[in-house]
């Protein structure tokens, strides 16, 4: 079998002609290709294109992941937010009503635990984002905020309504929806476009 030319300079998209090209694969622990790669010609190739021998591996993550739409970000971040919550609410209430911590170390403790479960997520799933120092250090700043909003309007519905299980979870509700709100616009608009 002919793979054509080995010069990069001369690999020319020749539809009836593939082109051996040296595989370099991401995961160094699997086995690579012992057959060289045959290579087809883009449909919309024109006479004279180039192909490129940049092997994948080498394509930096944030380059290589196409963008999600907004809707597909706003449902996994829901998602992802769900699960959150669930953590967030979940030792909330265990550390207020069963433990007996004060109102507002038990909502300290749990956001802290919600908002790591939420991060981890919405990093690998949500965004695709690898990770990143500069990001890291924004997503810190940024929850330290979130984390102030949400603890005092937490505290403070609680200290109009009172603290029957209903007044509680209005609260939560309230501060938590905030807190989304602030995070996704923020995580989804500036955060994440850090490199």
């Amino acid at each position: 079998m002919n793979y054509g030319p080995s010069s990069p300079s001369s690999l020319v998209s020749d539809r009836s002609v593939p082109v051996k090209l040296v595989a370099v694969h991401a995961e160094s622990r699997l086995p690579l290709p012992t057959e060289p790669l045959p290579v087809q010609a883009r449909p919309d190739a024109g006479e004279g294109d180039v192909l490129s021998t940049q092997p994948f591996a080498s394509i930096p993550p944030d380059e290589a992941r196409a963008d999600l739409d907004l809707k597909t970000q706003i449902i996994r971040f829901t998602v992802t937010g769900g699960l959150s919550a669930v953590v967030d609410f979940g030792l909330y209430l265990l550390l207020r009503n069963v433990l007996g911590l004060p109102t507002s170390g038990a909502k300290a403790i749990s956001f802290v635990a919600g908002t790591t479960t939420a991060y981890l997520i919405n990093r690998r799933w949500t965004f695709q984002a690898p990770p990143s120092r500069a990001r890291f250090i924004a997503v810190v700043a940024l929850y330290a905020t979130t984390f102030a909003v949400q603890v005092g309007i937490n505290q403070l519905m609680v200290n109009v309504l009172g603290d029957k299980a209903w007044q509680l979870t209005l609260a939560f509700v309230v501060a938590q929806g905030t807190a989304t709100v602030i995070n996704f616009v923020v995580q989804r608009l500036v955060i994440f476009k850090l490199r």
